[in-house]
């Protein structure tokens, strides 16, 4: 055997595995090294995941479980909650389930503890029949005197309205902790006598049309940004730099503004002696006796919230018509095309991701938007969100703000999908 033969290196096949420097199979190097990348990738962006949850998944989850989730009826009465859920319906409960419902009614008017007294039972039941909340405050203040029966006839003594099996019908599901009241109550639907789903009286007929108008109007304003911003883009985007820099501290001028102090210019400059007023009667537009009414109403709405989101739709659209070549519109016009078809057939198509970004913005901004309706909306420029702050803050009925909430969601979900069927989210450019 040859010194050659000593010293070559072994043979390597498709079999043996690569070897590090260290000895590690490299594989196993790799795979270590991988894991390694991912654990300090996860680590990085665990902060943002937490945030995340915190605000906004957890929120949105408890919203949607509270929409469903009411549980006064049985923390009030415990004991009549779980008698009455197997009632039939029919008619009357008997008296035993009377019985009960009287101790469970004497004992909640002793009771101090909050979420449990016979005013929150009341409360809830007024959502289902109003009017009746005095008819359980009433009977509520009697109940420890009835001490035998028939129970039945004694509720009927204190108030003849206990004899209508549709309260008992109503009292059976607010007992429940989970419901879809609410949900029927804000798409203007009720239970009947017979327990099927119906249309509510026309007097209680106010959240679907209500939400048609965030949605008409939202809409409304979208289209009025979009037709001033795109003139106003297409100027920044064709001026020397200098200029547009200029005019762009004008147009992110409102951004360093309070929210409160724009929305409380338009308030002074709006109304019927207001500024606006005034130079129309000083131009002679108008009488001093014809003043126009532009604030506290939708005419308000409308323009306040246009001067607000204006931004949203000029920066998207000047991002991208920033990026379009001059050389393209002077090609086409040098090819013979006319100025307006070197527009709509050259330089429009490229704009559309910068419009799209735009009105996706800017119209999920206003069907959720609060404050500017709330002070210059009055009665008739006020829009689902205000109703669902009402429901949160001044009638503390939680359940039904959260079932508002949870429809406004889906809504602006499905605006999103078809948006996204129609343009294609992936076409979005916001800069």
């Amino acid at each position: 055997m040859t010194d050659a033969t000593l010293s070559a290196p072994p043979q390597v096949t498709s079999t043996t595995p690569l070897i590090a420097a260290d000895g590690v199979p490299l594989k196993q190097k790799l795979a270590r090294t991988t894991r390694r990348m991912k654990m300090r990738a996860l680590f990085l962006t665990l902060p943002l995941v937490l945030f995340l949850i915190v605000s906004f998944v957890l929120p949105i989850g408890q919203m949607l479980y509270r929409s469903v989730h009411n549980p006064t009826g049985s923390n009030v009465m415990p004991n009549f909650a779980v008698q009455i859920e197997n009632w039939d319906g029919q008619g009357l409960p008997s008296d035993d389930i009377i019985e009960t419902f009287v101790k469970d009614m004497a004992a909640a008017r002793k009771n101090r503890e909050v979420g449990k007294t016979i005013g929150n039972l009341a409360t809830r039941v007024n959502y289902e029949i109003p009017g009746s909340r005095s008819l359980f405050t009433k009977t509520a203040r009697r109940a420890d005197k009835i001490t035998e029966g028939p129970y039945m006839a004694a509720l009927i003594e204190i108030d003849k309205k206990w004899d209508n099996p549709n309260l008992w019908l109503t009292l059976q599901r607010v007992t429940k902790d989970f419901t879809i009241s609410f949900y029927l109550a804000a798409t203007d639907r009720k239970f009947d006598e017979a327990g099927s789903i119906v249309r509510a009286d026309e007097l209680y007929r106010i959240y679907l049309p209500i939400l048609w108008k965030t949605i008409w109007l939202s809409a409304l304003i979208t289209a009025l940004c979009f037709i001033i911003a795109y003139p106003v883009s297409y100027l920044l985007s064709t001026l020397p730099l200098r200029t547009s820099n200029l005019l762009m501290i004008l147009v992110l001028l409102p951004f360093w503004t309070s929210l409160l102090v724009r929305t409380s210019a338009w308030i002074a400059m709006l109304q019927t002696e207001g500024i606006i007023n005034n130079v129309f009667v000083y131009l002679g537009f108008i009488d001093d006796n014809q003043r126009i009414q532009m604030i506290y109403n939708m005419t308000g709405t409308v323009i306040a919230m246009v001067h607000i989101l204006l931004p949203f739709m000029i920066l998207p659209l000047f991002s991208v018509m920033k990026t379009i070549p001059p050389s393209y519109m002077r090609a086409a016009r040098s090819m013979g095309a006319s100025g307006t078809y070197s527009f709509r057939k050259v330089y429009f198509p490229q704009t559309v991701p910068g419009i799209a970004a735009g009105t996706l913005l800017v119209f999920i901004l206003a069907i959720g938007y609060y404050i500017t309706p709330a002070l210059v909306g009055g009665n008739d420029g006020l829009l689902i969100s205000n109703l669902i702050a009402d429901h949160i803050k001044k009638t503390l009925n939680w359940s039904l703000g959260a079932a508002l909430g949870t429809i406004l969601l889906v809504v602006v979900l499905i605006f999103y999908w078809l948006y996204n069927k129609l343009v294609g989210v992936d076409n979005l450019k916001f800069g």
